[in-house]
Protein backbone atom coordinates (compact mmCIF):
# COMPACT_ATOMS: atom_id res chain seq x y z
CA UNK A 1 0.00 0.00 0.00
CA UNK A 2 1.21 3.40 -0.89
CA UNK A 3 -1.04 6.15 -2.43
CA UNK A 4 -1.67 7.13 -6.05
CA UNK A 5 -1.24 10.49 -7.25
CA UNK A 6 -2.46 11.93 -10.43
CA UNK A 7 -0.38 14.08 -12.68
CA UNK A 8 -2.30 16.95 -14.38
CA UNK A 9 -0.76 20.27 -16.14
CA UNK A 10 -1.62 21.81 -19.49
CA UNK A 11 -0.17 20.11 -22.68
CA UNK A 12 3.46 21.00 -23.19
CA UNK A 13 4.30 21.74 -19.91
CA UNK A 14 6.95 18.42 -18.98
CA UNK A 15 4.71 16.10 -17.29
CA UNK A 16 5.29 13.12 -19.79
CA UNK A 17 8.86 13.90 -19.06
CA UNK A 18 9.15 13.87 -15.66
CA UNK A 19 6.42 10.31 -15.37
CA UNK A 20 9.31 9.12 -17.58
CA UNK A 21 12.05 10.31 -15.21
CA UNK A 22 10.46 8.82 -11.80
CA UNK A 23 9.00 5.63 -13.11
CA UNK A 24 10.95 4.94 -16.23
CA UNK A 25 7.74 3.85 -17.35
CA UNK A 26 8.15 4.66 -21.23
CA UNK A 27 5.12 7.28 -21.57
CA UNK A 28 5.36 8.91 -24.75
CA UNK A 29 6.44 12.32 -25.27
CA UNK A 30 6.10 14.78 -27.71
CA UNK A 31 5.88 18.56 -29.17
CA UNK A 32 2.11 18.49 -29.19
CA UNK A 33 -0.96 18.45 -27.58
CA UNK A 34 -2.73 15.24 -26.58
CA UNK A 35 0.05 13.45 -26.86
CA UNK A 36 -0.80 11.54 -24.01
CA UNK A 37 -4.73 9.99 -24.33
CA UNK A 38 -4.58 6.91 -22.27
CA UNK A 39 -3.24 7.39 -18.86
CA UNK A 40 0.39 6.02 -18.51
CA UNK A 41 1.00 4.61 -14.81
CA UNK A 42 3.92 3.88 -13.12
CA UNK A 43 4.89 1.92 -9.29
CA UNK A 44 7.84 3.93 -7.77
CA UNK A 45 9.45 2.32 -4.87
CA UNK A 46 9.22 4.41 -2.02
CA UNK A 47 12.93 5.13 -0.58
CA UNK A 48 13.07 4.52 3.18
CA UNK A 49 16.85 4.18 4.48
CA UNK A 50 15.11 2.42 7.64
CA UNK A 51 13.90 -0.10 5.81
CA UNK A 52 17.47 -0.45 4.20
CA UNK A 53 18.88 -0.66 7.66
CA UNK A 54 16.26 -3.42 8.83
CA UNK A 55 16.93 -5.85 5.78
CA UNK A 56 21.07 -5.22 6.09
CA UNK A 57 20.73 -5.89 9.88
CA UNK A 58 18.19 -8.70 9.73
CA UNK A 59 19.76 -10.42 6.42
CA UNK A 60 17.07 -11.70 5.14
CA UNK A 61 16.30 -12.76 1.40
CA UNK A 62 13.90 -10.41 0.26
CA UNK A 63 13.27 -6.06 0.94
CA UNK A 64 9.65 -4.92 -0.30
CA UNK A 65 9.34 -1.15 -0.11
CA UNK A 66 6.09 0.58 0.27
CA UNK A 67 5.33 1.66 -3.60
CA UNK A 68 3.49 5.17 -4.42
CA UNK A 69 1.40 4.45 -7.99
CA UNK A 70 2.15 7.81 -10.30
CA UNK A 71 -0.84 8.42 -13.05
CA UNK A 72 0.32 10.75 -16.02
CA UNK A 73 -2.96 12.24 -17.35
CA UNK A 74 -3.26 13.55 -20.42
CA UNK A 75 -3.07 17.01 -20.79
CA UNK A 76 -6.19 20.00 -19.88
CA UNK A 77 -6.93 22.72 -21.58
CA UNK A 78 -9.93 25.57 -21.17
CA UNK A 79 -13.38 23.56 -21.34
CA UNK A 80 -12.28 20.17 -20.45
CA UNK A 81 -15.15 20.13 -17.56
CA UNK A 82 -17.25 20.74 -20.93
CA UNK A 83 -15.66 18.21 -22.63
CA UNK A 84 -13.15 19.91 -24.80
CA UNK A 85 -9.81 18.09 -25.73
CA UNK A 86 -11.86 14.75 -24.36
CA UNK A 87 -11.40 16.61 -20.81
CA UNK A 88 -14.39 14.05 -19.14
CA UNK A 89 -12.64 11.39 -20.02
CA UNK A 90 -9.13 12.64 -18.66
CA UNK A 91 -11.60 14.09 -15.70
CA UNK A 92 -12.41 10.61 -14.85
CA UNK A 93 -9.13 9.51 -14.13
CA UNK A 94 -8.22 12.11 -11.78
CA UNK A 95 -11.24 10.51 -9.87
CA UNK A 96 -9.39 7.69 -9.32
CA UNK A 97 -6.61 9.22 -7.22
CA UNK A 98 -5.78 10.12 -3.98
CA UNK A 99 -4.00 13.37 -4.16
CA UNK A 100 -3.20 15.71 -7.59
CA UNK A 101 0.28 16.92 -8.77
CA UNK A 102 0.07 19.86 -11.04
CA UNK A 103 2.60 20.37 -13.38
CA UNK A 104 3.41 23.52 -13.86
CA UNK A 105 5.74 25.25 -16.29
CA UNK A 106 8.30 27.62 -15.02
CA UNK A 107 10.81 27.62 -17.34
CA UNK A 108 11.43 29.79 -20.74
CA UNK A 109 11.98 27.72 -24.14
CA UNK A 110 11.50 28.84 -27.40
CA UNK A 111 11.65 25.47 -28.66
CA UNK A 112 8.94 24.20 -27.22
CA UNK A 113 5.78 25.48 -27.80
CA UNK A 114 3.33 26.79 -24.89
CA UNK A 115 -0.28 25.97 -25.62
CA UNK A 116 -1.39 29.66 -24.97
CA UNK A 117 1.90 31.28 -26.35
CA UNK A 118 3.48 32.55 -23.10
CA UNK A 119 4.88 30.91 -20.15
CA UNK A 120 2.62 32.28 -17.05
CA UNK A 121 2.35 29.61 -14.18
CA UNK A 122 -0.24 31.67 -12.19
CA UNK A 123 -2.70 31.65 -15.62
CA UNK A 124 -2.06 28.53 -16.05
CA UNK A 125 -3.27 26.57 -12.76
CA UNK A 126 -6.05 28.92 -12.85
CA UNK A 127 -7.17 27.20 -15.67
CA UNK A 128 -6.50 23.62 -14.09
CA UNK A 129 -8.42 24.68 -11.46
CA UNK A 130 -10.82 26.11 -12.81
CA UNK A 131 -12.06 23.42 -14.84
CA UNK A 132 -11.33 20.99 -11.98
CA UNK A 133 -14.27 23.22 -10.37
CA UNK A 134 -16.83 23.26 -13.07
CA UNK A 135 -16.28 19.63 -13.15
CA UNK A 136 -17.33 18.93 -9.76
CA UNK A 137 -20.20 21.86 -10.12
CA UNK A 138 -21.80 19.89 -12.64
CA UNK A 139 -21.61 16.76 -10.44
CA UNK A 140 -22.80 18.87 -7.73
CA UNK A 141 -26.07 20.07 -9.69
CA UNK A 142 -26.89 16.28 -11.00
CA UNK A 143 -26.99 14.83 -7.48
CA UNK A 144 -28.95 17.83 -5.96
CA UNK A 145 -32.01 17.44 -9.17
CA UNK A 146 -31.69 13.50 -7.55
CA UNK A 147 -31.57 14.17 -3.87
CA UNK A 148 -34.87 16.91 -4.24
CA UNK A 149 -36.72 13.89 -5.70
CA UNK A 150 -35.66 11.40 -2.83
CA UNK A 151 -36.17 14.28 -0.17
CA UNK A 152 -39.52 15.16 -1.15
CA UNK A 153 -40.75 11.78 0.02
CA UNK A 154 -39.31 12.44 3.20
CA UNK A 155 -35.76 10.51 3.05
CA UNK A 156 -33.82 12.54 6.09
CA UNK A 157 -30.51 11.40 4.67
CA UNK A 158 -31.43 13.20 1.17
CA UNK A 159 -32.30 16.38 3.17
CA UNK A 160 -28.95 16.25 5.25
CA UNK A 161 -26.80 15.67 2.15
CA UNK A 162 -28.53 18.64 0.11
CA UNK A 163 -27.46 21.45 2.61
CA UNK A 164 -24.09 20.13 2.14
CA UNK A 165 -24.53 20.33 -1.51
CA UNK A 166 -25.59 23.70 -1.51
CA UNK A 167 -22.69 24.79 0.44
CA UNK A 168 -20.38 23.43 -2.22
CA UNK A 169 -22.36 24.95 -4.82
CA UNK A 170 -22.16 28.38 -3.48
CA UNK A 171 -18.48 27.72 -3.04
CA UNK A 172 -17.78 26.85 -6.20
CA UNK A 173 -19.68 30.00 -7.70
CA UNK A 174 -16.95 31.98 -5.44
CA UNK A 175 -14.19 29.98 -6.79
CA UNK A 176 -13.56 27.95 -3.67
CA UNK A 177 -12.38 24.47 -4.10
CA UNK A 178 -14.35 21.61 -2.02
CA UNK A 179 -11.26 21.14 -0.19
CA UNK A 180 -11.57 24.38 1.70
CA UNK A 181 -15.75 24.44 2.52
CA UNK A 182 -16.25 23.48 5.85
CA UNK A 183 -19.70 20.86 6.00
CA UNK A 184 -21.16 18.91 8.21
CA UNK A 185 -19.52 15.49 9.97
CA UNK A 186 -20.70 13.86 6.87
CA UNK A 187 -19.43 15.80 4.01
CA UNK A 188 -16.04 14.65 3.86
CA UNK A 189 -17.60 11.23 3.64
CA UNK A 190 -19.86 12.61 0.76
CA UNK A 191 -17.34 14.53 -1.24
CA UNK A 192 -15.20 11.31 -1.20
CA UNK A 193 -18.31 9.25 -2.37
CA UNK A 194 -18.82 11.60 -5.18
CA UNK A 195 -15.16 11.73 -6.18
CA UNK A 196 -14.95 15.85 -6.00
CA UNK A 197 -11.87 16.43 -7.79
CA UNK A 198 -11.66 19.66 -5.64
CA UNK A 199 -11.55 17.89 -2.10
CA UNK A 200 -8.60 15.84 -3.12
CA UNK A 201 -5.49 17.89 -1.64
CA UNK A 202 -3.47 18.82 -3.96
CA UNK A 203 0.32 20.15 -4.34
CA UNK A 204 2.40 21.78 -7.49
CA UNK A 205 5.99 20.96 -9.06
CA UNK A 206 7.70 23.32 -10.63
CA UNK A 207 8.96 22.41 -13.76
CA UNK A 208 12.43 24.03 -14.68
CA UNK A 209 15.76 23.98 -16.53
CA UNK A 210 18.75 22.06 -15.31
CA UNK A 211 20.74 25.35 -14.39
CA UNK A 212 17.71 26.48 -12.18
CA UNK A 213 16.97 23.55 -10.24
CA UNK A 214 18.86 25.25 -7.09
CA UNK A 215 18.29 28.64 -7.77
CA UNK A 216 14.63 28.70 -9.24
CA UNK A 217 13.60 31.46 -11.33
CA UNK A 218 11.32 34.58 -11.06
CA UNK A 219 7.98 31.72 -11.98
CA UNK A 220 8.74 29.74 -9.44
CA UNK A 221 8.98 32.25 -6.69
CA UNK A 222 5.14 33.64 -8.07
CA UNK A 223 4.14 29.78 -7.34
CA UNK A 224 5.22 29.47 -4.33
CA UNK A 225 3.57 32.40 -2.90
CA UNK A 226 -0.07 31.08 -4.89
CA UNK A 227 0.73 27.88 -3.12
CA UNK A 228 0.99 29.69 0.30
CA UNK A 229 -1.87 31.43 0.06
CA UNK A 230 -3.98 28.16 -0.59
CA UNK A 231 -1.87 26.05 2.09
CA UNK A 232 -0.39 23.80 -0.25
CA UNK A 233 3.60 23.32 -1.30
CA UNK A 234 5.44 23.39 -4.25
CA UNK A 235 8.17 20.89 -5.69
CA UNK A 236 11.17 22.26 -7.87
CA UNK A 237 12.19 19.82 -10.40
CA UNK A 238 14.07 19.44 -13.58
CA UNK A 239 13.00 16.24 -15.32
CA UNK A 240 16.59 15.83 -17.26
CA UNK A 241 18.35 15.90 -13.64
CA UNK A 242 15.36 13.26 -12.79
CA UNK A 243 16.06 10.96 -15.94
CA UNK A 244 20.14 10.90 -15.05
CA UNK A 245 18.98 10.06 -11.50
CA UNK A 246 16.78 7.63 -11.90
CA UNK A 247 19.81 5.16 -13.80
CA UNK A 248 22.32 5.80 -11.35
CA UNK A 249 24.19 3.57 -8.69
CA UNK A 250 23.35 4.99 -5.00
CA UNK A 251 26.81 6.42 -4.06
CA UNK A 252 26.53 8.23 -7.38
CA UNK A 253 23.43 9.38 -7.43
CA UNK A 254 24.71 11.17 -3.74
CA UNK A 255 27.43 12.76 -5.18
CA UNK A 256 25.32 14.01 -8.01
CA UNK A 257 22.84 15.40 -5.85
CA UNK A 258 26.09 17.37 -3.65
CA UNK A 259 27.33 18.65 -7.28
CA UNK A 260 24.04 20.07 -7.89
CA UNK A 261 23.54 21.44 -4.34
CA UNK A 262 20.57 19.40 -3.35
CA UNK A 263 19.92 17.21 -0.45
CA UNK A 264 17.17 14.71 -1.85
CA UNK A 265 15.88 14.02 -5.69
CA UNK A 266 12.47 15.60 -7.17
CA UNK A 267 10.90 12.16 -6.89
CA UNK A 268 11.63 12.01 -2.90
CA UNK A 269 10.55 15.41 -2.37
CA UNK A 270 7.23 14.29 -4.01
CA UNK A 271 6.59 11.20 -2.19
CA UNK A 272 7.80 13.01 0.76
CA UNK A 273 5.25 15.52 -0.06
CA UNK A 274 2.58 13.47 -0.70
CA UNK A 275 2.74 11.39 2.95
CA UNK A 276 2.44 14.44 4.37
CA UNK A 277 -0.45 15.85 2.72
CA UNK A 278 -2.33 12.53 3.62
CA UNK A 279 -1.37 12.19 6.58
CA UNK A 280 0.34 8.51 5.80
CA UNK A 281 2.59 7.10 7.80
CA UNK A 282 4.99 3.91 7.43
CA UNK A 283 5.16 0.74 10.03
CA UNK A 284 7.83 -2.22 9.22
CA UNK A 285 7.90 -5.91 9.63
CA UNK A 286 10.51 -8.11 9.52
CA UNK A 287 11.10 -12.23 9.35
CA UNK A 288 13.23 -14.59 7.99
CA UNK A 289 12.07 -14.39 4.74
CA UNK A 290 11.72 -10.74 4.24
CA UNK A 291 11.08 -7.47 5.65
CA UNK A 292 8.79 -4.57 4.34
CA UNK A 293 7.30 -1.17 4.78
CA UNK A 294 3.74 -0.89 4.84
CA UNK A 295 1.89 2.21 4.80
CA UNK A 296 -1.07 3.57 7.19
CA UNK A 297 -3.19 6.43 7.77
CA UNK A 298 -1.84 8.46 10.74
CA UNK A 299 -4.31 7.69 13.97
CA UNK A 300 -4.85 3.97 12.93
CA UNK A 301 -5.60 1.26 15.55
CA UNK A 302 -3.45 -1.64 15.23
CA UNK A 303 -6.15 -3.94 14.19
CA UNK A 304 -6.27 -1.26 10.96
CA UNK A 305 -2.93 -1.65 10.72
CA UNK A 306 -2.73 -5.57 10.52
CA UNK A 307 -5.59 -5.11 7.58
CA UNK A 308 -3.49 -3.66 5.31
CA UNK A 309 -1.53 -6.95 4.69
CA UNK A 310 -4.74 -9.24 5.09
CA UNK A 311 -8.46 -8.93 6.11
CA UNK A 312 -8.00 -11.80 7.91
CA UNK A 313 -4.72 -10.30 10.41
CA UNK A 314 -7.41 -6.97 11.28
CA UNK A 315 -10.64 -9.37 11.30
CA UNK A 316 -8.73 -11.78 13.83
CA UNK A 317 -6.81 -9.34 15.89
CA UNK A 318 -5.36 -10.81 19.21
CA UNK A 319 -2.52 -8.34 19.74
CA UNK A 320 0.71 -7.03 18.39
CA UNK A 321 3.96 -7.47 19.16
CA UNK A 322 5.91 -4.11 18.50
CA UNK A 323 9.13 -2.42 18.89
CA UNK A 324 9.04 1.72 18.11
CA UNK A 325 11.90 2.63 15.91
CA UNK A 326 13.60 4.62 18.42
CA UNK A 327 13.97 1.30 20.47
CA UNK A 328 15.37 -0.84 17.95
CA UNK A 329 17.80 1.98 16.85
CA UNK A 330 19.00 1.64 20.66
CA UNK A 331 19.26 -2.03 21.05
CA UNK A 332 20.12 -2.73 18.07
CA UNK A 333 17.72 -5.95 17.00
CA UNK A 334 14.50 -7.44 17.72
CA UNK A 335 15.89 -10.24 19.97
CA UNK A 336 18.19 -7.70 21.95
CA UNK A 337 15.46 -5.58 22.33
CA UNK A 338 13.41 -8.16 23.83
CA UNK A 339 15.81 -9.36 26.31
CA UNK A 340 15.95 -5.24 27.70
CA UNK A 341 12.00 -5.58 27.73
CA UNK A 342 11.93 -2.83 25.31
CA UNK A 343 9.92 -4.83 23.22
CA UNK A 344 5.96 -4.17 23.81
CA UNK A 345 2.95 -6.08 23.75
CA UNK A 346 -0.11 -3.85 22.39
CA UNK A 347 -3.57 -4.44 22.27
CA UNK A 348 -6.62 -3.23 19.93
CA UNK A 349 -6.73 -0.05 21.21
CA UNK A 350 -2.97 0.70 20.07
CA UNK A 351 -2.37 3.66 17.79
CA UNK A 352 0.56 2.89 15.27
CA UNK A 353 3.22 4.93 15.29
CA UNK A 354 5.59 5.63 12.11
CA UNK A 355 8.31 3.43 12.10
CA UNK A 356 7.26 0.71 14.36
CA UNK A 357 8.52 -2.56 13.73
CA UNK A 358 5.67 -5.12 13.93
CA UNK A 359 4.46 -8.69 14.40
CA UNK A 360 0.65 -9.48 14.79
CA UNK A 361 -0.96 -12.27 16.20
CA UNK A 362 -4.42 -13.69 14.81
CA UNK A 363 -7.00 -16.37 14.67
CA UNK A 364 -8.91 -16.70 12.24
Amino acid sequence: MGFKCGLVGLPNVGKSTIFNAVTNAGAEMANYPFCTIDPNVGMVNVPDPRLDRLFKECKTQVKLPAVMQFVDIAGLVKGASQGEGLGNQFLTHIRECEAILEVVRCFEDEDITHVHGTVDPIRDVEIIETELMLKDLDTVEKALVRLAKTARIGDKNSKARIADLEKLKDAFAQGKAARDVELSEEGPALTKEMGLLTAKPIFYCANVHEDEISTGNAHVEKLKEYAKARNSDVVVICGKIEAELAVMEPEDKEEFLTELGMEHSGLDEIIRMGYHILGLRTYFTAGEKEVRAWTFEAGWKAPACAGVIHTDFEKGFIRAETLGWDDYVKHGSWNAAKEAGALRTEGKEYVVQDGDIMHFLFNV
